[in-house]
């Protein structure tokens, strides 16, 4: 019997350390690696608290598995019952407490320092707002006059970076002082990149902030740090950054579409409702898509359907009133801040044409404008 549980016991330690190795093999499952002066330190003080956490378990578990090896009862040891009174046992009521005491202060004193770095008040060269919206993030670029409103890719386009990819994402420069303006519109969210920036809540109508100095031009990911609902894995993160010259044509032509978006949305040209149901559709597929589906059924009990539903088959002001302001108390987030008139409208009509409703209405960005 002895010799068979010596055998168990030699293969789980020998499992345990092909486990181990195959494990450190996948580098992948640790932290990105870091790519900003801040990331790094974050990093660093990661990696040495995981070096003492596994030296300990190696320690405490060696000690365990000795002292059952040692004292068991098949050997005919009888328990010391006056332990405590030898001087181990009175000193290891000292010594263990100062362990643990120098141990904390190994990872107290550079935490310390980093808690001061991430709360530092460095002037940027761009400051990007962040907002979370469910399940959505709307960047807002705040010298610049830009907004860029990222969804996550549908499984179809996306393939396998399906809850990693977006329809568009936020572009950085290298070797560029940001600082993120963090907000949200409804929940909490939580804004996390880990190569390129610390996490910090998005809380609605707070601003917090942090900052991100990337210093390696890539393509980095990251998701919502926070539960804010059934969709939180919906709101995947992708940062391009690219180098300042690339950045500057970046900018030029995102603000020479975003004139082209504002001049249209401003007209008043009345539009067919052929135009109005393309455009809708690509709104559609970009904001509404998530929450309501490709068929326009909704999902049962959590989110309502548009097919043949009393608000896309109702009153337009009413319908109009729901998407540009919202619900209160439900994930029906306001778009009438974070779409223009052209937007809104032509959704509108998708909605109240598509999945079979047929109701031959049009709005047009007039509309919309008035009932704002």
């Amino acid at each position: 019997m002895l010799k068979k549980l010596n055998w168990l016991t030699g293969s789980a330690i020998f499992t345990t350390l092909i486990s181990t190795k195959t494990a450190l093999a996948e580098a992948k499952y640790n932290l990105p690696d870091p790519v900003s002066p801040l990331t790094r330190e974050v990093y660093d003080l990661h990696m040495l608290t995981t070096m003492i956490a596994t030296i300990i378990m190696i320690i405490v578990t060696a000690v365990i598995f000795y002292a059952i090896w040692k004292f068991r009862k098949s050997t005919g040891y009888i328990a010391d019952q006056n332990f405590h009174t030898g001087k181990f046992g009175t000193w290891s009521w000292v010594l263990v407490p100062v362990i643990v005491l120098g141990i904390d202060l190994t990872i107290a004193g550079p935490g310390s320092r980093i808690l001061k770095q991430v709360e530092e008040n460095i002037p940027a060269d761009i400051t990007v707002k962040v907002i979370g919206s469910q399940w959505r993030w709307t960047y807002e670029y705040m010298e610049d006059d830009i907004r860029i409103v990222s969804n996550l890719l549908p499984k179809e386009q996306a393939g396998d970076m399906y809850l990693r990819e977006v329809d568009d994402h936020l572009v950085l420069p290298v070797n560029t002082q940001v600082r993120f303006l963090l907000t949200a519109s409804d929940v909490l969210h939580n804004w996390w990149v880990p190569a390129i920036a610390v996490k910090k809540d998005s809380i609605p109508g707070y601003i917090n902030e942090t900052y991100t100095y990337v210093d390696t031009e890539g393509t980095y990911y990251g998701q919502c740090a926070e539960n804010c609902g059934t969709g939180h894995a919906s709101m995947p993160i992708k940062v391009e950054v690219i180098s300042k010259e690339k950045y500057v044509q970046w900018l030029k032509g995102r603000k020479a579409k975003a004139q082209t978006a504002a001049a249209e949305a401003a007209s008043n040209k009345v539009r067919t409702l052929e135009d109005l149901m393309t455009r809708g559709e690509a709104v559609y597929q970009k904001t509404c898509l998530v929450c309501h589906g490709a068929t326009g059924a909704g999902i049962p009990n959590v989110f309502p359907a548009i097919k043949a539903s009393p608000i896309a088959t109702g009153a337009i002001a009413d319908h109009m009133d729901i998407v540009i302001k919202g619900k209160p108390g439900t994930a029906m987030t306001a778009w009438g801040p974070q779409l223009n008139d052209l937007e809104l409208a032509a959704v509108i009509t998708y909605e109240r044409n598509a999945f079979g409703n047929n109701t031959g209405d049009t709005v047009q960005a007039a509309d919309v404008k008035n009932a704002r």
